[in-house]
């Protein structure tokens, strides 16, 4: 069952701020990453690369967890439980918009010179969790 991601929620989602995004590891402990989000309507966009532990980890279980705070406000929170689906497509070029939005440099050159492939994450709220200050 889809949820919907609450307007108040929007500042914070929508601003350069860190998020942690986890995933079940095969022998079922958590992982957790760093990663840089982008908000499409009602869903999270996360970038990662082909191989790595939480894609291997999100092609297995798609079930994930994203928690986001604002670092001037740590007590503020977005948590979105979700599914997520993954494709090839357009992945250069949201790991160039998150740059741009998270640097201010247009291109990420990180993956520049290797074979890396780039998947976009889009993940599907099923519950969100919120402390936002009034």
């Amino acid at each position: 069952m889809t949820a919907t991601l609450p307007p108040d929620a929007f500042p914070i989602l929508d601003a350069p701020e860190f998020a942690t995004i986890a995933t079940s590891n095969p022998n079922g402990y958590p992982q957790l990453s760093v990663v840089w989000i982008e908000r499409d309507g009602n869903d999270l966009l996360v970038s990662t690369i082909k191989g790595r532990r939480k894609y291997l980890n999100m092609e297995r279980d798609p079930r994930v967890t994203v928690l986001v705070y604002p670092k001037d406000n740590p007590y503020s929170y977005v948590e979105v439980r979700g599914t997520v689906t993954m494709e090839e497509e357009g992945g250069r070029e949201l790991i160039d918009r998150l740059n741009q939005a998270y640097t201010g440099t247009d291109r990420y050159t990180g993956d520049d010179g290797t074979d890396n492939v780039r998947v976009v994450c889009r993940i599907t709220p099923d519950k969100v969790v919120t402390r936002l200050p009034h």
